[in-house]
């Protein structure tokens, strides 16, 4: 088949991989969360990245050079947002999250197990994911990135439901004291532009961890 005739056939379903960033879904104030009762729908969130975000008045996040990073919780709530993932899916994004925050958490602070002064500690919980449309992968064995990224040019910095993405809450407490200094849920998915890295079943959600882990790191300076 002449590649003409290829990209005919082909570019309706870009169009519409470009136009499930429309339909996607949104993250929720999760029920079950200990910081459930202060989170609040976030005014200054311009992207959908942070839909929901408490921070006490006083917290002073600089101060603190050391992390507790307690182990990845998968939510089991009733509004959870995992689709068809498998129970095996949702723990292999578990283990990528503590993976991914432990190495980008650790270029900063000294991780530690114990609490103890100027130590915060960090509990992240998994609320829900999707993964990407085996479609893509198709796509482009066919079609070049390049037309790839043109289609989806207009979608940048959008969820899309084609491409998969990966929503969790943060929860940061002091370690001594045990009060919640900031909490937030987040959804995190790759960048238009980087839709190569999106073609596997989980490889768009493990791309959103690893913009979220490096993220919270510049959120806590």
């Amino acid at each position: 088949m002449k590649k003409r005739s290829v990209l005919r056939c082909v570019l309706p379903v870009l169009c519409m991989i470009g136009l499930a960033g429309c339909a996607t879904t949104a993250p929720v104030q999760y029920r079950s969360l200990d910081s459930t009762a202060q989170l609040a729908p976030n005014p200054q969130d311009e992207n959908g990245h942070i839909p929901f975000y408490y921070s006490s008045p006083d917290a002073q996040l600089a101060r603190y050079t050391r992390i507790m990073l307690d182990t990845v919780t998968v939510y089991g709530g009733e509004d959870q947002q995992f689709g068809t993932l498998s129970a095996d899916q949702r723990q292999q994004l578990a283990d990528c999250m503590q993976t991914q925050f432990s190495q980008v958490l650790g270029q900063k602070y000294a991780l530690t197990s114990v609490a103890g002064p100027d130590t915060l500690r960090i509990h992240l919980t998994l609320t829900g994911a999707s993964s990407s449309a085996p479609v893509l992968g198709t796509v482009q064995q066919i079609v070049p990135v390049g037309a790839v990224l043109g289609t989806l040019k207009s979608a940048a910095d959008k969820p899309s439901r084609s491409l998969g993405s990966v929503t969790y809450a943060v929860e940061i407490y002091d370690s001594q004291s045990d009060r919640l200094l900031r909490a937030f849920v987040t959804k995190q998915y790759p960048a238009a532009e980087n839709i190569s890295a999106s073609l596997g079943t989980l490889s768009a959600a493990e791309t959103g961890i690893k913009k979220g882990a490096k993220a919270l790191l510049t959120q806590l300076q």
